[in-house]
């Protein structure tokens, strides 16, 4: 058989390992597929090889697709999450010297209480905190500014949150031209290993369950061919049950851990493969469960979830609500996850989309395949997320 050639575009991170897994572990050549891995070394970047036709597929943030939909940030495409890659995977990260003032304050760096940190955090800078983010339209962007607003009551004047590729983070840092980050792992790991940064908090803190990356095309690519798509979605997802196997973390470890991909020690990315954190230079530990989740339910595109993300965006750049969070519903494709995955026997909701940030506690529900839990899915303000309210 014929391989179709196809060329993929991801960021050194750890969660873009289904890609990887996907090329390097064989399920892209089963599919047919003959699939070259480009390493990006920015959001932008990748950004532009997928508009200028030069990758055909992207491991994206989960806000990218929906603001370039909308014509954000100087780039209108029609572009289509036609499945979420990770779930969760996001840390904040703070200076040394920022870290022991906190510290001094009693602050005890709890991985589950983001109220108590961003309070100890605004207390210290009085809301003046220079914040890295890897791109303006990012989950990074979008946990922290509700975070932080949501406790201050409002952004604080003295807040500036500004762009960093990721692998740069740490350098920024350490060069006090940022003040903390909020990145994909292994970047806030990498900071605690030069003596830098510690870990303050993990994503799943303020969002407990949020899409943070997704396989992305071109709309005009699936209209007018689908199939090379259609493999790689196949591919990508079996990589992502392969991945969801505890058994296979230190296999997944050493794999990402080849220059050519993250190019990270294997047991530093094991870390936000398990879960099982060093968060300071003193070698003390915290524990975040489902850091990172690519298996179950986690690959599903929830309209409502795209909807989120473009309310979100509509509120900071001044767009039109109500048809944003259409054109958020439109990008995450269920329609097409459903058509192309459910036959390869992935978990299939009756729904495709829910009220974000409800479940306090994994919910079981039934399937077309039998029944499969919801994970906890809040906000750390029990907010929630109704699609189906104005």
């Amino acid at each position: 058989m014929s391989l179709l050639s196809m060329r993929a575009g991801f960021i050194p991170l750890t969660d873009a390992a289904p890609l990887i897994v996907a090329r390097e572990l064989g399920f892209a050549e089963a599919e047919g597929l003959a699939l070259e891995l480009v390493r990006a070394p920015s959001w932008s970047r990748l950004r532009d090889e997928l508009v200028f036709g030069r990758v055909d597929a992207g491991h994206m943030l989960s806000p990218m697709p929906v603001a370039m939909t909308l014509g954000l940030g100087g780039v209108k495409l029609a572009v289509d999450a036609a499945q979420v890659m990770s779930v969760s995977g996001e840390i904040i990260c703070v200076s040394a010297s920022l870290a022991g003032r906190l510290r001094a304050r009693g602050h005890d760096f709890a991985f589950n209480d983001a109220r108590a940190a961003a309070v100890a955090l605004l207390a210290e800078t009085g809301g003046a905190l220079r914040i890295g983010v890897p791109f303006p339209f990012s989950m990074h962007m979008e946990l922290l500014s509700y975070w932080i607003e949501t406790v201050a009551g409002g952004r604080p004047a003295g807040l500036d949150i500004h762009t960093v590729p990721p692998p740069h983070m740490a350098d920024a840092l350490a060069a006090g031209e940022i003040d903390a980050f909020c990145v994909g792992e292994p970047w806030g790991s990498i900071a605690v290993e030069q003596g830098v940064g510690e870990l303050l908090l993990p994503g799943s803190a303020i969002w407990s369950y949020a899409p943070e990356k997704v396989l992305a095309f071109r709309h005009d690519m699936l209209e007018v061919d689908p199939e090379p798509a259609e493999r790689l979605m196949r591919a990508v997802w079996l990589a992502g049950c392969w991945l969801a196997d505890p058994a296979n973390l230190i296999a997944a470890a050493e794999l990402l851990s080849a220059p050519h991909h993250v190019g990270v020690r294997a047991d530093v990315l094991e870390r936000s493969l398990s879960g099982r954190f060093v968060i300071s230079a003193a070698g003390e530990t915290r524990m975040a469960g489902r850091f990172l989740d690519f298996g179950g339910l986690a690959p599903f595109p929830w309209r409502s979830q795209g909807e989120w993300i473009a309310d979100r965006l509509a509120r900071r750049h001044g767009l039109e609500p109500l048809a944003a969070r259409a054109a958020g519903r439109a990008v995450f494709r269920s329609d097409l996850y459903r058509r192309v995955l459910g036959p390869a026997g992935a978990w299939m909701p009756g729904a495709s989309a829910k009220v974000e940030g409800a479940l306090i506690e994994p919910l079981e529900i039934q399937t077309d395949r039998g029944p499969v839990s919801l994970p906890r899915n809040r906000f750390f303000d029990g907010r929630i997320y109704d699609p189906d309210l104005p």
